[in-house]
């Protein structure tokens, strides 16, 4: 059952739970596509559309560890929409994560270039002159600091202003320090999952032009003992 936040004619808002593909997968694992038509079928209500799978635009995507909050297009016109709008960057993301080590300041703003390695899915920090090195940017404010397990521990939130493959993990891994259970940019830690969290979703309806903000916190994990605290 996936948590919605807002939904019409043209877009639906929604939370993914962490641990869930954001697109359609093929398997017995349920996706968010899925499960949004899943919703979609059982509102349907029109014999002619009885039986017509819904269509479900997927216009941005969060990794399968991440949670939060994302908008789904119900028809390809919003889909372009929303599309052209992540180009143009006017859809603005806010991010949650908990930051191993001392971030040495309170607010920032992070440049770097990134490189894909497709086959280990993953993303490192070169210079700009290396093949395939695309230009990363982030800023970020830190809202919280605590000492946990012995060691410094920040709540930050982070906004993105370009969208690269793991951008937010590579990035803060790249200057030493990694993501609260980030295996992949960090230490592996039994028991510790990605705190990394969708906090917040800026759009302009593909409709009605209208500036619409969505918002929602994490559920559990150490994000939610950081807001909480």
């Amino acid at each position: 059952m996936i948590r919605i936040l807002y939904e019409d004619h043209d877009i639906i808002v929604t939370v993914k739970p962490p641990g869930m593909d954001s697109q359609e997968k093929h398997g017995f694992a349920p996706d968010m596509v899925s499960e949004i038509r899943k919703h979609l079928d059982k509102l349907s209500t029109k014999e002619s559309t009885r039986g017509k799978v819904p269509y479900v635009g997927v216009v941005h995507r969060l990794d399968k560890p991440v949670g939060g909050v994302m908008v789904y297009a119900k028809n390809p016109k919003a889909a372009a929409a929303l599309s052209k709008q992540i180009q143009e960057g006017k859809l603005k993301k806010t991010y949650l994560a908990a930051v191993c080590g001392n971030l040495v300041d309170n607010v920032g703003n992070y440049v770097d270039y990134l490189r894909k390695d497709e086959k280990q899915n993953y993303s490192q920090i070169v210079d700009k002159s290396v093949d395939g090195a695309k230009r990363a940017e982030l800023s970020y404010r830190v809202l919280k600091r605590n000492i946990i397990e012995g060691k410094p521990v920040a709540l930050a939130e982070i906004r993105l202003h370009t969208g690269r493959h793991h951008q937010i993990r590579a990035q803060f891994a790249g200057r030493g320090t990694p993501l609260w259970g980030d295996g992949k940019y960090g230490k592996r830690v039994p028991g510790q999952s990605l705190a990394l969290w969708s906090w917040g979703l800026v759009l302009e309806h593909p409709a009605s032009k209208k500036i619409m903000e969505f918002t929602a916190e994490p559920e559990n994990g150490i994000l939610k003992q950081f807001l909480d605290g």
